[in-house]
Formats: structure tokens, sequence, C-alpha cells
């Protein structure tokens, strides 16, 4: 059987596929390469003006997902359409429901600038005008006119009291009293009792009717006074519209095409009057809880709060890094001012719903779930359309401390969701709601076809990475060993890895050796040196395992032939860094009923995969010895110095080697090494980590003592399309010194393994006598034979037979 060809060993990259000479002269990709489903599903979710097309990106990190939809949405994002800005306001009428303004984009600051300056202007001319001469005559006048009134209105009933002999006293504001006199002087007790009792009576009518009189003209007084109030509230009207109101009425001019604004405007106007002592009084508390709120020393009632600003026609992408529910949702701060907590519509504060309010929001699904109340909120925004600020406080806690309530904010956005797939399908099953928000999968794809226009495509998705990391630009023969990497990351000749952070991450090293060398350019040489660099970083776990075999702590052997004993390979993972190691499989016989003992899974050290694999293995030989007879060998199956649990079925075919061998006694070549899965029919399946597992048998055979030229490794021949192997093993294929076998059945194998042939059965199921098969099949036959003349004898000697 022939080795493989070194061309089918490493699938280089031919420079004739990439028509530059350095990176500089390709345009880099706008896009991220090879997800062209995820795009459409981007496109079509992002394009679908209805409720509920929200986007969860699948894949697992290093994709490229975040960076795509950015730049997606960078270059397809309509910017004709309208944006806003959302402001809250005082609500004068009832001041702890907030007031929402939607105002075109940009327009939101420029309002609360208009309002500034208003205020500023009336805060210094308000006491001003107040305090002038002019208004203090005019208020003065009103107040000496209301004074004259009640003076003669009470003088007219003191003259007729007088006439009475009553005398009429004033006590305190609002209390009156009515005393009969005794000439000059008021009557004692003494002295009206002893009047006689017609001018005790006369007296107390006389004050009855006085009263009513007095009680007439204390209702007038009242009246006056209201009317007083009425005119001096006339008076500050007409002399505060004099100061502010053509400024209100310029304002109200400028946004008169925003009528929520309009309606803002009269209401101040109207608010003003009514507050005047905001701006008359030297309001200490005012300024305590502007510097607390870190805020503008300035009526806070009117103040606008911009809750989002958005600059004109440009839409809103937003990446939120820490989805906590305040983060997300919004909050309202409170301010501290004499042990009083404090809040009030200034202090809402936006989220980044608000923010991206009108265009995309993106978030990592993972932490979004792992936040406290977060989902169920998000849901319920996606549900009722609309962004409603609650104190988490309140909802966690039974104390009802006043709060505000702002009134909802309308919410239009697309929300996309990054998140691997074991997330999606816990979603998917657990969550009904989730599959009704979030309508559009956007499947990111690990790997690409590997094709001339593909690699091309690959140079300019290298070129872009250059550009964006500002990177030295590659030579031709960079890109070329980039691509062969990538290919080797995706583990398959004819693909391509995807995994665009592993790339990134090459390239960033590549140049920081290129820098290191005083390099213009990144060649091949750096980046062979930043693969290297990496690997021995991660080295050191293996390099243990090296030094076990080295040492022979670890019994391997790559020379010679045994019996039952075959070199099979594993991988193993530490934490991103794989590689190859040889194990020794053995198998023994003894005489039994033919069952195989699977020694990894009586001592639960073998996986389910690993167990099915021995039974699969099991009915092959029963379907090849035991059709018509049954099998008296049994043999024992292990992996020897393993010492940990053993999942897997890819050592299925060294295992069968190893009991063909023990069952024939033929001695199994230890040059060879063997990886393969079977089935039922003796097919040989493929394995994952092919590379890994020739690369870690070529240097077991180099650190036991060298190559000797006849060694090398049997894969699987669907494996050949995985190889990419290292640049060490393919020059010793070149020199002669190490081979790749492939086979497609576990004849083959045997073949090569036990140096003879596996043998074929005639139409009597013969094998040919100086076969494999034929051995094991003649060794068989003797046992049955014996088998047959040990139950003839006990027969003969057991007289209840006859």
């Amino acid at each position: 059987m022939k080795s493989l060809p070194l061309h089918q060993l490493y699938k280089a990259c031919v420079l004739k596929d990439l028509p530059f000479k350095t990176t500089r002269q390709l345009e880099p990709l706008a896009e991220i390469v090879g997800q062209n489903r995820a795009q459409e599903a981007v496109r079509f979710a992002l394009a679908m003006p209805h409720g509920g097309y929200n986007v969860y990106a699948v894949g697992r990190n290093g994709l490229g997902k975040r960076t795509m939809m950015l730049r997606y949405l960078e270059h397809h994002v309509d910017t004709l359409q309208q944006s806003h800005d959302w402001c809250y306001v005082a609500n004068f009428e009832e001041p702890r429901n907030p007031k929402l303004l939607k105002l075109p984009g940009g327009m939101g600051t420029q309002l609360k600038q208009d309002m500034e300056k208003l205020m500023t202007r009336l805060v210094k001319t308000i006491p001003q005008t107040f305090d002038s001469d002019s208004f203090l005559e005019r208020s003065e006048q009103l107040k000496n006119d209301y004074g004259k009134r009640q003076e003669d209105e009470l003088a007219k009933v003191a003259a007729q009291a007088k006439r009475k002999k009553v005398s009429l006293t004033v006590t305190t504001p609002g209390g009156y009293r009515l005393v009969a006199m005794n000439g000059d002087e008021p009557h004692t007790a003494e002295s009206f009792q002893a009047l006689t009792e017609e001018q005790r009576d006369k007296f107390e009518d006389s004050i009855n009717k006085l009263e009513k009189k007095l009680r007439q003209a204390l209702r007038k007084m009242a009246d006056w006074e209201q009317e007083y109030a009425d005119k001096q509230q006339a008076l500050n009207q007409e002399t505060l519209e004099g100061i502010s109101g053509h400024q209100i009425d310029e304002l109200v001019e400028k946004y008169r095409e925003q009528p929520d604004v309009v309606t803002y405007l009269e209401a101040v106007r109207k608010d003003l009057v009514d507050n005047l002592d905001i701006f008359l009084e030297d309001d200490e508390e005012q300024a305590a809880i502007a510097w607390a709120a870190l805020d503008k020393r300035m009526p806070r009632r009117y103040l606008i709060n911009v809750l989002v600003h958005q600059k004109t026609n440009e839409v809103p992408v937003v990446v939120e890094d820490n989805p906590t529910y305040h983060n997300l949702f919004g909050y309202v701060e409170n301010v501290t001012y004499k042990g009083t907590v404090f809040t009030d519509f200034s202090l809402i504060r936006a989220g980044s719903l608000h923010r991206a309010n009108g265009g995309y929001l993106l978030m990592d699904a993972i932490k979004v779930l792992e936040q406290p109340f977060v989902w169920d909120g998000l849901k319920r925004a996606l549900r009722s359309k609309s962004i409603q600020i609650n104190s988490l406080e309140r909802e966690l806690t039974l104390s009802g401390t006043i709060s505000i309530e702002p009134e909802a904010v309308p919410l239009n956005v697309k929300i996309v969701l990054f998140g691997d797939r074991e997330t999606w399908m816990l979603l998917q099953e657990y969550d009904s709601e989730f599959a009704e928000l979030f309508r559009v999968t956007a499947d990111f794809e690990n790997e690409m076809y590997r094709t001339e226009e593909s690699q091309l495509l690959y140079a300019k998705f290298i070129s872009s990475l250059v550009v964006e990391k500002k990177l030295l630009h590659c030579t031709n023969k960079a890109v070329a060993r980039i691509i062969e990497h990538s290919a080797r990351m995706a583990d398959h000749q004819d693909r391509l890895s995807l995994h665009a952070a592993d790339i990134a991450n090459l390239l960033r090293e590549s140049d920081f050796w290129a820098r290191q060398a005083g390099a213009k350019l990144i060649s091949e040489v750096h980046v062979e040196r930043a693969l290297e660099s990496a690997r021995y970083r991660s080295s050191r776990i293996r390099d243990q395992f090296y030094d076990s075999i080295r040492d022979g702590s670890t019994l391997v052997t790559t020379t010679g032939t045994c019996v039952g004993q075959v070199n099979a390979l594993s991988v193993l993972s530490t934490g991103g860094f794989e590689f190859g190691l040889s194990n020794r499989v053995t198998a023994s016989c003894y005489y039994g009923d033919g069952g195989v003992m699977d020694i990894e899974r009586d001592v639960k050290l073998g996986g389910n995969i690993h167990s099915k694999g021995v039974m699969i293995l099991s009915s092959w030989l029963a379907s090849h010895f035991a059709v018509n007879d049954p099998m008296h060998l049994s043999a024992s199956l292990t992996f020897e110095q393993n010492y940990g649990e053993v999942d897997g079925d890819s050592a299925s075919l060294a295992e069968l080697c190893a009991l063909i061998s023990a069952l024939s006694g033929i001695p199994v070549r230890q040059d060879l090494a063997i990886t393969g899965s079977v089935n039922q029919f003796g097919e040989v399946q493929p394995i994952g980590g092919v590379n890994e597992k020739v690369e870690g048998f070529y240097a077991t055979c180099e650190l036991k003592g060298g190559l000797t030229g006849s060694q090398g490794v049997i894969i699987p021949t669907t494996n050949v399309q995985n190889l990419m192997l290292d640049s060490e093993v393919v020059q010793a294929a070149r020199a002669g010194r190490f081979a790749v076998y492939p086979v497609a059945r576990v004849e083959e194998a045997i073949t090569l393994l036990l140096g003879k042939p596996a043998g074929k059965a005639d139409e009597k199921g013969r094998y040919p006598k100086q076969s494999v098969f034929g051995i094991i099949q003649q060794r068989l036959e003797k046992m049955r034979e014996h088998e047959r003349q040990e139950h003839a004898r006990d027969d003969h000697k057991d007289p209840s037979i006859h």
C-alpha cells in the first residue's frame, strides 16, 4: 500500500493565485468576509418595518459578529430618516408627572439654551423691575385705595355706633368689638347693671343692629380685599408681561411648528405670574439643590431636561456593554439637601434604549440575561413600544417613597443580541416570547470554501484588518502563509476559518515581530515567528508529556513488533492549544464466550461514545468469526497508562487491530501508529484532530531515538482532505523518513500493521490459510473441535445418558 504524496499532506497557497505584491495594492473589504447568510438575515430584519423583527446573531466569539453589524449599519443605514431629541419639562399642574417633548434632532439643546437665556434675563430683570419706583408707586396706590375704602366703611359704622352711644374698636386683624358707652368711658359691668332694664334692652338692640351692619361691612371689605389681590395680580402680570412677554412671544414664533413647545411656553407664561416669589426671594434652598445636582443656579421648574440629543439626520447606533437595569431603561437621580432626599424632572437620566430610540441597540445576550429584571423589562418595552422609567428600588422594596412618574417615551428600536448557540437554544426552549420578539436569526459561519476567488477575498479581508488596526502591510507570501494557517485552523485543505479574532491576533503579533526586526512590511518569516511564539507560550503541558516519553515514564515503542499491542493516537486540549499523543492500546485473549471486555468501561473511565465503539468491534468480530458457531475466545481491551476519562471512538480501529493481533498471534508493527473509527461493516470512518495526531506520533518517534525511515501513521482515507501538516513533518515525508497511509477498510489497516494480507472469504466463508483472518479461523476451529471432544468425553462418562 502506498503512502500519501507530498501535495496531499499540505495544500500550499500558490502565489499566482494572489495577483498583488503587498496588501497595500488591495481595496479593503467594507463587509465581513464569508458571512453572506448572516448579512442577508440582517438586511432583511433591518428593512422590515414591523415590530418583532429584532435580530439574534448566533455564533461563537471572535467571528466578527459585532464588527459586521457595526460596518453594515455604517454603510446601509438610511440617513434620510428624521432623528429626534427627547426632553422632559415640568408639568405645572401635576408636578409628579413630568411632560415629554419630542423635537426634531438638535432642537432640544436649542430650546434648553433659549430657556436658559430667558431665565437668566428674568432672574436679573424681575427683581429690578419689581423694586423700581414706578412699580412700587402703583402698588402703593392700589394698597392705599384699598386701605381708604376699608377705613371709610369702618368709619361709617363707627359714626352710626357713636350716635347710638356705642364704641367700635378694632382688636386683632379681622377682630372687632362693640362696647356700650357711659359718657366718654365704656360701661363697666356694675355701671351697666345699674341701668334700667329699658336702657339695657335699648343698648342690646342697638348693638345687635350694629353687629349686622358690621358684618355687612366686613363682607364688603373681604370682596374688596379679593379685588385688591386681583388688581395686584393683574399689575404683576402686566409688569411681568412688559418684561417677559415679548421674549416668550419670540420663542412661540420660533417654535410655532412644534405645538407641544408652544403649549409649554404658554404654560410657562402663566406659571411665572403665580411663582414670582422664586425670582424675588433670594432662595438659598434652590441654590443648594442646584449645587448638589451639578446644575446651573436658576429656577429649576423652568429648566429643560434634554434626555436624548441627536445630531440632525443621524440614525443612532448604540452598543451597550453593561446592560444593567438603569443603564438600559434610565433612572431618576436624587439629591440630598439638609437630610431630605429630593428629586424632580430635571434629575431624570436617559438609558441606552432612549439613546438608541429610532435606531439600533446592540448588546451581548448573556450579559442581558445575567442582569436581574433586565430581560423582562426589555421584553415589556418591546411589546408595549414604550420606555417607562420605573424606579427599581420601588419595585424591590415595600416602602412607598415619593418619587416622580415621568411620561412614557414611545419606543421604535431594532435590537441586535449577540450570543452563542446554546443561549439561543435555551431561550427558544424556555421563553415563549423570545421567538415572537426576535424573529430573525443571523447565523454566522465558522468556515468558508477555499477557492481562488475566496483566497483573494480573504486577502482583501486581511488588508481591511491591517488598515483598521493600523498595522504594517503584508507581502503576498505573508498573506499566503496566513491563508494556509487559516486552512489549518479550519482543519480542512479546502476550507478557510472565519474566526476573525484569531486572524487579527496573528496579524498583530506578526506586526510586532516585523517592527522588532525593523521591517517595513510583514513577510512570511514574521508570520512564522508569530505562530512559533504562540505555540511556545502554550506548550508547557505538552512538553511535560513529551518529557515523560523521553525518560521512559510513558511506555511507547516505535520500532519492532509486538502481539496485541498497537500505537493509537489521541488529542489533548489545554485551553485552546491542542496536541497529539501516542497511546498504547493492548488486547489479550483467553478461553471464553467470545465477548470483548472493555476495561475502560468497566472501571467507568470510558465515555459513552468510546463504549459504543467497542460494542461495534464486538459485533464486527462476531459477524466475521461467529456466524454459524460460537466463538470460544474472549478478549480484554485497555488503554495503557490512562488515568483519566477517555471518550470518542477514534481509537476503535486501533483497538480492533490489537484484538485481531491477539486473536491471530501475529505481531503488530510498532513503527506505525493508527487512528480511525470503524463501523459494523468494517468501513473506516473519519475522526477529528488528524493533524495533531500525525504530528504527535512524529514527535514521539523523534523522542524515542529519531526516525528510522519506516515509521508513519495510518489515517482514514476520508481524513486526507483535512491534512495541513507542520512543515517539519512534510520535510521528513519529502526525505522519505516518515509516511502517512490512508485506509478505507479494516482489512487494509490489518494488512499494513500485521504485514500479512487480511484475507477474503470464499463462497463457503473460508479465508485463505496464510491470511490473518484464515489463521484466526483455524485457531477458533481447533478450539471448537477441542470443545466438542470435551463434551463427547463428558457425555460418555455420564451414566445418566444411557
